[in-house]
């Protein structure tokens, strides 16, 4: 059915990298969930009268609280798409975790509201009806919503959007609030035993749970969120297969929206090579990995001294000492010039983990060159510290 309808109303539905294309998976995913959602609502609402069960009305506010999302998500998706102009020359993409983020908001409001209601529900319990065209009509649902959580997974993964894959687990915990909705009444048909204002509380809950699990993933890129390990392993790697580059190092990447990221890396090169070759190695790099990937990559050139077996020696035993304070240290631009005497100048970066406070860092930048000197007693040394920005997500 998935396919069915991609292949009707999106047009080359297989270049998924083309943003028109992205844009009209997303018109797609927002029109299906909005007639889903309704039709729910309607029925749900019907029933949650008929029986006067509030688990059954929260379930069908929820339902129409998720065709909201979907209309939200679909004027999201529609300013997302707009190109760059003057005043926003990274485009609009940003838009779309906007529209999600306000979405997420409108989720955890329902679900608050019904939680104040299940409260007074516990209080002041009324008696409730089970019939069987409203239970099968329930039944229904359940498998509408596996559907349509199925819909959007499917969708969310060909077009690698987060937005997508949130609503897909919001509609998957539909299914469980739905489901319990079902046995509050079953237990009250057969024991007499009044759970409902304890299952609409519960359902309540998992509502702002989703709302917020959707907060969580929109707000991440707009905040600022570390550079993915996969992306981050894939650039570096299509980066450092170009002969004539040495090394790679602080690959930082901004996310403008979810096609279009701006990405920065420092390429080390030989400095014996001439600068107007090494320079034009380092255009030919920018155009080809902003071709081939969705980052618009700029990069840093940093000329390295290369076959000096001294600094290599120096370069090695720097790394060695690093690793075996914490293995997770990381060290580059290893560099060295003479100094007064017979003193050498001995400069590098040393990444650390986040965690490693003032004091910490303080007293690692203290065992690092003891241990330095301890092999050269010659080596004045000038260590700059850095903050990786992969993310381990």
């Amino acid at each position: 059915m998935t396919d069915f309808i991609i292949k009707i109303f999106v047009k080359d539905h297989k270049n998924v990298q083309d943003l028109h294309v992205r844009t009209s998976y997303g018109i797609v995913s927002s029109c299906v969930g909005v007639i889903c959602n309704i039709l729910l609502f309607a029925a749900k609402l019907i029933i949650g009268i008929s029986v006067n069960s509030l688990s059954v009305t929260v379930d069908a506010f929820n339902n129409l609280s998720d065709a909201g999302s979907s209309i939200i998500s679909f004027i999201g998706v529609k300013i997302a798409a707009k190109p760059a102009d003057k005043e926003h020359p990274f485009g609009h993409g940003r838009v779309e975790y906007i529209s999600a983020l306000i979405v997420s908001l409108i989720v955890i409001q329902v679900g608050f509201s019904f939680f104040r209601d299940s409260i007074d529900k516990i209080r002041n319990p009324q008696d409730l009806s089970l019939q069987l065209v409203p239970v099968l009509i329930l039944i229904l649902s359940i498998a509408m919503k596996l559907w349509l959580g199925t819909f959007y997974k499917k969708l969310g993964t060909r077009i690698n959007s987060q937005i997508i894959m949130a609503t897909a687990a919001d509609s998957i915990s539909d299914v469980f609030v739905t489901g319990a909705t079902i046995v509050s009444l079953l237990i009250f048909h057969f024991t007499g035993i009044n759970i409902d204002g304890v299952v609409g509380l519960i359902v309540s809950v998992v509502v702002m749970w989703a709302g917020f699990q959707i907060a969580k993933t929109t707000l991440e890129p707009l905040i600022g969120a570390s550079v993915d390990k996969e992306l981050y392993e894939s650039i570096k790697k299509m980066v450092e297969n170009y002969p004539g580059v040495l090394g790679t190092h602080d690959l930082i990447i901004h996310n403008y929206g979810p096609k279009y990221s701006m990405g920065t890396i420092h390429v080390e090169v030989s400095k014996d090579v001439d600068v107007s070759v090494s320079h034009e190695l380092i255009d030919k790099i920018e155009r080809e990995i902003s071709r081939k990937s969705e980052v618009f990559l700029v990069i840093h050139m940093d000329p390295i001294e290369n076959g000096n077996k001294e600094l290599t020696k120096i370069q090695e035993q720097v790394k060695t000492i690093t690793k075996e304070i914490d293995n997770r240290l990381e060290s580059h631009d290893i560099r060295m010039a003479e100094g007064v005497s017979e003193e050498i100048n001995l400069y590098f970066d040393l990444v650390i983990p986040f965690e490693y406070d003032e004091e910490k860092i303080s007293a690692l930048k203290e065992k690092v060159v003891g241990k330095i000197v301890e092999i050269d007693s010659r080596m004045n040394c000038t260590v700059t510290i850095d903050k990786g920005y992969m993310g381990m997500r």
